[in-house]
């Protein structure tokens, strides 16, 4: 199909560009960026024209952390249910973590998370290995067979690597083979609790978990890159104390990037107050301190990525006692007016919120994400203005465990292409 995407504001961070302009798509590919109603390409008649005016066109959005929990958890989530989530939330890619049943750590369950979510054509989907057998974090998995397969980093998310002779071996072979580690920091024997450790989980009386059970391991893998030389991706930064090793290492020269989720820059462990479980996540929401730390390292780049962490459960996971509910929330369709609210709020611009949504997280799993010409046609229409409540009952996804349900929201994707193909119409599927 033939698209001319028709006076939006064209916003490609790559390229410093900033325009009012169409955008022709043809052969899966974008062949123009033009003055709008300009003549197109030699040839090019438009099979389909999208009005983009009061629109931004963005490079297409990448999370690169969802859990989509197939196989073994379909009750939860499918992979079709979940890119259905990702494509109205405006993502033309995700990256899938590996915590599956069976785990992701062999080449027949990459290939099957491939197979499987080609054959839908929506959002591609990324895998990412595990690096250990069975996530028990004894073993390394066969990296270099998951890696032919089709995954693009590696991580045991769910769960830390404790060990970290373990730990540094992946580094230096996820290295050798072209792909990020992403870590999930968290010390076991400081993480027993269920909320942050502060006054309200001694109001609630609830077990906290307390910031240095992030940190520490944060600044473990951080010392670790720096002595074997090989990048590594901290996910889902909460803290304070996280962000402060990140950024010392940033300035030491070591190959540390990171990300954090809508929720750890939007709230704090006051949401858990009427021990809502749908404010229950891992790592926990921390203090009012520790939101505003986040939010300056995204503004500052410490942080580089907003990842979404999207982590769908069932009604039977989460309407239980708080102590022993799931952690984990879903957030495909609330990650973009969520992260418009930090350019309203003047924390960033538009420009940085689309680096860290789409060309960061596409630099780090090799990706690359523009809107110039030749470059694939994978491309976020996003209507900043939009206004509404957000119903999880309403959304994609299977499961609806989200503290943001009935959140009046602003911002919303209009349009998602993938490859060419128009994935996600809002006026199609309002």
């Amino acid at each position: 199909m033939r698209i001319r995407i028709k006076k939006g504001r064209v916003l490609d961070p790559q390229r410093s560009v900033d325009q009012i302009a169409d955008v022709c798509i043809a052969d899966k590919k974008i062949v123009a960026v033009m003055p709008t109603d300009a003549a197109g390409p030699d040839g090019f008649q438009a099979d389909r024209e999208i009005d983009a005016a009061g629109c931004i066109v963005s490079p297409g959005l990448i999370d690169m952390h969802v859990h989509l929990r197939e196989p073994g958890h379909e009750y939860k989530e499918t992979i079709e249910s979940g890119l259905r989530a990702a494509a109205a939330g405006g993502y033309t890619a995700v990256c899938c973590m590996p915590n599956t049943d069976p785990v992701n750590d062999n080449a027949q369950i990459t290939r099957y998370i491939i197979d499987r979510a080609h054959s839908l054509g929506l959002t591609r989907v990324f895998p990412v290995g595990a690096i250990s057998r069975g996530l028990e974090g004894q073993q390394m998995a066969e990296i270099g067979e998951m890696k032919q397969a089709g995954i693009r980093a590696v991580s045991d998310d769910g769960r830390p690597v404790a060990d970290s002779l373990l730990m540094r071996r992946a580094l230096e072979y996820a290295a050798g083979a072209g792909i990020p580690v992403i870590s999930h920091c968290e010390d076991p024997h400081l993480s027993f609790g269920s909320m942050n450790e502060g006054p309200f989980s001694t109001r609630l009386g609830l077990a906290g978990i307390p910031n240095a059970s992030e940190s520490i391991m944060v600044m473990r893998d951080i010392a670790l890159a720096a002595l074997t030389g090989c990048p590594v991706h901290i996910a889902h930064v909460s803290t304070a104390e996280s962000v402060a090793a990140i950024r010392a290492g940033q300035d030491r020269g070591v190959a540390v990037t990171a990300e954090t989720a809508p929720h750890y820059f939007t709230l704090t462990d006051e949401a858990v107050a009427a021990y809502d479980t749908h404010a229950k996540m891992n790592p926990p929401l921390r203090s009012g301190a520790d939101r505003e730390a986040v939010r300056r390292a995204i503004a500052d780049k410490t942080i580089g990525v907003i990842a979404t962490d999207h982590a769908p459960h069932a009604p039977t996971d989460k309407d239980v006692e708080f102590e022993i509910a799931a952690n984990g929330i879903i957030g495909l369709e609330t990650a973009l007016p969520l992260a418009l609210s930090l350019v309203e709020a003047g924390v960033i611009d538009i420009f940085r919120m689309i680096d860290a949504m789409a060309v960061e997280p596409g630099r780090i799993i090799g990706i690359p994400r523009t809107l110039d010409i030749g470059a694939p046609a994978d491309i976020t229409v996003i209507d900043p203005d939009a206004k509404y409540v957000y119903y999880a009952a309403n959304g994609r996804s299977k499961s609806r465990n989200t503290p943001f349900d009935g959140w009046e929201l602003k911002g919303c994707a209009a349009w998602t292409i993938v490859d060419g193909k128009i994935v996600y119409d809002r006026l199609k599927n309002a």
